[in-house]
């Protein structure tokens, strides 16, 4: 899960990570309120959506009178922002926050991530921050500076004096860094977060240290004991269809194709996806019903994705464990049914009680089409989306 660079700061500053003062608006009126609650100019307003490189696209502004702050909202608020993480269709601004502008000495990048290789958190830090630091990971990857956690001591303070010294900043404010840095730790451990990420992270020209942008995403399956986490979602940030799959308990997760798939168990769908992909087509979304998915379940899988308008065939591919191919069969008879399905539906059916459920296809008086196996499902069903084009 995702939350807005506002709550991030909210968040961070109870475990006493410094941030600029900021206010939350969803009116240009809030916004200039915001402004004036402040006190002071330059003041920034920054769009809040759940996507980086928001200055490269317009997302940022820094302004030094109330009318630019009330000129900027106006302009951000409701535009389609589009940067390098949202995709050419850009993402829809609801929210801003309004910050306190604050001089910059130098900017640094700090993140922290769990590494799947050693099971352990990494974190990292640079000299190169701000809006390049994709490129140099990309060019000059020496230059971000690493450390692992172990989790039975945590983040200890000579690693962060590690990180400190090999970036060659100041050594006056190894105290100041120390704190911040266990206070990301803390943050990232306590709440079940999967990244953290700060950057810039700035020295200001009096010497302070603080977290000028903020990113913070959480780990899903944790979100049962985390309801302060919880409270942070937007669903206006997030696919609609996702939102209803997980209504279900489905793992669904759209992508850009144009071919459906619908499967049981996450390897399978791994392993479908990349057939698909093997034999020229594009798959439009990953979905994993489950093993122990019902009628029910099967039928609102089958709805999900034909909502996605890309879509212009489906794959469902079974392997029939728990998860019966009756049960199977029964879904995608009662979603074609009620939706009066008009795309090709390519249906790969082995395992428990494999016989009933092709026999209930056939005798549904639906046109599907059988596959023998998962390559001949695949090659079937990319040929029946490109002659729909």
């Amino acid at each position: 899960m995702k939350i807005h660079e506002y709550q991030a700061k909210e968040l961070l500053r109870r475990f006493g990570v410094p941030t600029p003062i900021g206010h939350q608006a969803t009116s240009v009126d809030e916004a200039v309120a915001g402004a004036e609650k402040l006190g002071q100019l330059p003041v920034v307003v920054k769009a809040q959506i759940h996507a980086g490189g928001r200055g490269k696209g317009g997302g940022v502004k820094v302004v030094k009178t109330i009318d630019e702050v009330r000129q900027s909202a106006d302009a951000m608020l409701g535009m389609m922002l589009k940067t390098h993480q949202t995709g050419p269709e850009g993402q829809k601004v609801r929210r801003l926050l309004v910050e306190q502008g604050v001089a910059i000495r130098q900017e640094l990048y700090a993140g922290l991530v769990l590494d799947r290789a050693s099971k352990r958190v990494v974190v990292m830090a640079s000299s190169e921050g701000g809006m390049d630091i994709e490129e140099v990971a990309a060019a000059t990857p020496e230059k971000i500076h690493r450390v692992t956690v172990n989790p039975t001591v945590g983040l200890l303070p000579y690693q962060i004096r590690q990180l400190w010294f090999a970036m060659g900043l100041d050594t006056s404010l190894v105290r100041k860094v120390t704190q911040l840095f266990l206070g990301l730790y803390r943050a990232f451990i306590e709440t079940d977060a999967s990244i953290v990420e700060i950057n810039p992270l700035i020295i200001t020209d009096s010497g302070d240290l603080f977290a000028l942008d903020a990113k913070m995403n959480f780990d899903s399956n944790a979100l049962y004991r985390q309801k302060t986490v919880l409270e942070y979602r937007d669903l206006d940030e997030e696919d609609e269809k996702e939102i209803e799959a997980s209504k279900y308990d489905l793992s669904y997760i759209s992508l850009e194709g144009n071919i459906g798939c619908m499967v049981n168990g996450a390897g399978l769908a791994m392993a479908t996806m990349d057939i698909i992909k093997h034999v020229g087509g594009a798959p439009a979304n990953f979905l994993d019903v489950g093993g122990g998915a019902n009628e029910e379940k099967v039928q609102a899988a089958f709805e999900i994705i034909l909502r996605d308008p890309a879509v212009k065939a489906v794959f469902v591919n079974i392997f029939g464990g728990i998860m019966k191919c009756d049960v199977i069969a029964a879904g995608v008879i009662g979603a074609a049914r009620k939706l009066d399905l008009k795309l090709p539906v390519v249906v790969r059916l082995a395992g428990t009680n494999v016989e009933l459920g092709k026999k209930m296809l056939e005798d549904s008086g639906l046109s599907l089409t059988s596959a023998n196996d998962m390559l001949d499902g695949a090659k079937k069903v990319v040929e029946l989306a490109a002659a729909r084009k």
